[in-house]
């Protein structure tokens, strides 16, 4: 068994960099668990722990879907949380100018569906994980902190391919292997 899910590989750029630098200064003293810029990806499909057999029925069904889509670029901009304002959980980076983005995230999903694998019932909302919050004792300050990048745009992704992950947890984060990758 292997903890996998689909993505979208994304390298960060200096603007980006640079934001990701100055909030984790700003939040010094707060508990966030932050993402390591070289992991950093969208996610289209979490799969969890799922069997070698499963993975190869998988890898078939991307191979297939993705084949033609053709490359496709996206634009990361804007900054929030999810989870409450007074119990914040996750800063991310959005996605904007992501129409393509969405319809390879339909394609990919109505595969899985039929290919027989359970997939999270909700909208996507494309974005970019860079910090776990586990605590703070600020809310407002780091509101503060994020209100900067209010509509700013950091940069252009270019997606070439679309990457079938495994997800290994360790101690100082989980370790991210590409499995598989389908060329778009």
């Amino acid at each position: 068994m292997k903890r996998i899910f689909i993505a979208v590989s994304t390298e960060p750029g200096g603007d980006l960099t640079r934001m990701m630098s100055s909030a984790r200064a700003l939040l010094g003293n707060e508990n966030i668990k932050w993402v390591d810029p070289a992991g950093i990806h969208i996610t289209l499909a979490f799969l969890g722990d799922t069997s070698a057999d499963r993975i190869r029925i998988l890898d078939g069904m991307l191979r297939e879907r993705c084949a033609g889509f053709g490359d496709f670029d996206f634009v990361l901009s804007g900054t929030g949380v999810f989870g409450s304002k007074s119990d914040p959980r996750v800063i991310w980076i959005g996605v904007s100018q992501a129409e393509r983005l969405h319809a390879l995230y339909e394609l990919v999903s109505g595969g899985l569906r039929e290919t027989g694998f359970d997939i999270e019932d909700r909208k996507f909302r494309p974005h970019l994980t860079i910090g776990r919050i586990k605590s703070v004792s600020d809310p407002e300050r780091l509101r503060s902190v994020l209100r900067r990048y209010d509509g700013h745009e950091f940069q252009k992704v270019i997606v070439k391919e679309l990457i079938l992950f495994e997800s290994i947890l360790q101690k100082t984060g989980p370790l991210y292997i590409p499995i598989g990758k389908y060329p778009l």
